[in-house]
């Protein structure tokens, strides 16, 4: 009988630069694909609502194509630990083959697969498929982690290019599968039948997979790369290159698009802001590995203390944007309607959160963790801790983005604000990123009605800049 390896896919759903995919074939074995949906391990971070239903678009096209390979994937639901390795037994498989993931509750979970399939006689190999650098291989000369994203960029930027990404395999040999797989229908991944579809225009938006991963860093190479320094802080341009949910799930590697920007443009000034932004996805990462604590509590120990007031009107005018400041209530509405929000455009409304309206930055991550199609632990927790001020390397607290300066600078034509918001779309330029200010025959002429058909702002500017300043100040104290 011809030995099986088991190839566990965890959040690197591709077949192309995929190194446990290659390890797995070089053993000469045939290869059984599974892939667990381990609720259980996950804790307080399982799957929120967009991930659920990007998950499940993303795992039937890989099962189109490894079908394309001839090879099948075996769908289970439980805890890994005890699903690997009765699969093993099962199949005779003596390896397991998977990504390594950076989550806490993840290695926690690793550690227990590993403990179980040692049990059974079987082992499990780990492999670098989610990050470029594996993170104990990353440190300053004193050798600690980088706590500061400059220099860690340097560091990166000075271990030379990754490696080449690796190809896809032609064909897989892979044994019939066990019975008792879970059909991909029954999962818990989509909304339920009975209940309103929020996730219905997901799909004019986003096509997950391998296949809409690569479709998209190819257009983005094409026509956006070159014009991107100047141009990805532009809510109202199709400046970004929309991968974050592909690398999230790893149906393309960060490998893979690095080499693709090098490639497309090698040497210009977008390229390299490109891929410092890359960096800063693996910064996040690097962080959660050494600061597990990171999606809870905050990295800087002193704003344990930060006197946050918790306010659920306020945290649902801001969750439905409907804040009444237009560039923040775009931004939100976005996020509802795509399960994705530009990224200038999510320092805006999370600074508004947790500075204007003083509302816990843990509150403003949970609900991009449920309605991001994107929802990333690291880089979800590291970026809302750098707006609140108390993440390693944070902006500082008394940075307070004004949200009408920021419109006004980012969205100057109200492009992006016309779009989401179409209640303020016959607004002229001058006030469609501050309503109130408008003349009344102007607010008429445009079929605004403040309070109305657009609500006024929750708070003044001034006085929520104010607030904030006086809570760091007492902080300090």
């Amino acid at each position: 009988m011809t030995e099986t390896s088991l190839l566990w896919f965890r959040q690197d759903l591709r077949l192309t630069d995929h190194p446990a995919l290659t390890a797995a074939l070089a053993e000469g074995r045939s290869v059984l694909p599974v892939f667990i949906l381990d609720e259980d391990a996950a804790g307080p971070h399982g799957l929120g609502g967009a991930a659920r239903w990007w998950l499940r678009a993303s795992l039937a096209s890989l099962r189109e194509a490894l079908a394309a390979r001839g090879a099948g994937l075996l769908l289970a639901r439980g805890r890994a630990e005890v699903v690997l390795p009765a699969l093993a037994q099962a199949v005779g498989a003596r390896q397991v083959h998977a990504g390594r993931a950076y989550e806490p509750w993840a290695r926690g979970q690793s550690r227990r697969v590993h403990e179980a399939l040692e049990g059974a006689g079987a082992g499990l190999v780990l492999h670098t498929t989610a990050i470029l650098r594996e993170p104990h291989l990353v440190t300053s000369g004193s050798g600690t982690p980088y706590a500061v994203y400059s220099p860690f960029a340097k560091a990166i930027f000075a271990l030379g290019e990754p490696a080449a990404p690796l190809p896809a395999p032609a064909r897989i040999s892979c044994p019939a599968l066990p019975a008792g797989g879970e059909a991909l229908d029954d999962l818990p991944l989509y909304p339920v039948p009975d209940e309103p579809d929020w996730a219905a225009e997901f799909g004019t938006h986003w096509q997950p997979g391998e296949d809409g991963a690569a479709a998209r860093l190819a257009r983005f190479t094409a026509r956006a790369l070159d014009r991107y320094d100047a141009e990805r802080n532009l809510p109202g341009r199709d400046s970004s290159s929309g991968l974050s949910p592909h690398l999230r799930w790893g149906e393309i590697s960060p490998g893979q698009v690095w080499h693709a920007a090098r490639a497309a443009k090698a040497g210009a000034k977008g390229t390299e802001t490109f891929l410092k932004e890359i960096l800063w996805r693996e910064f996040a990462y690097h962080l959660l590995w050494h600061r597990p604590e990171m999606p809870e509590a905050p990295l800087r120990a002193e704003f344990a203390r930060f006197p946050w007031q918790p306010d659920a009107k306020l945290l649902a005018a801001w969750q439905q944007g409907r804040t009444g400041y237009p560039i923040v209530d775009a931004g939100m509405r976005q996020l509802w309607r795509s399960g994705w929000m530009h990224n200038r455009v999510r320092m805006i409304v999370a600074s508004l959160l947790v500075k204007h309206l003083m509302q816990p930055w843990q509150d403003g991550a949970a609900w991009f963790w449920d309605t991001l199609v994107d929802a990333d632990l690291a880089s979800n927790s590291a970026s809302w801790q750098w707006v609140a001020g108390c993440g390693t390397d944070a902006a500082p607290y008394f940075r307070v983005f004004n949200p009408m300066l920021q419109g006004e600078k980012f969205d100057p034509d109200g492009a992006f604000v016309r779009r989401w918001v179409p209640e303020l779309a016959k607004l002229p330029d001058a006030y469609v990123h501050k309503p109130w200010e408008a003349p009344p025959e102007i607010l008429a002429a445009a079929g605004v009605r403040l309070g109305q058909t657009y609500p006024r702002p929750v708070i003044d500017h001034a006085e929520g800049r104010a607030r904030a300043l006086a809570a760091f100040e007492a902080l300090r104290a």
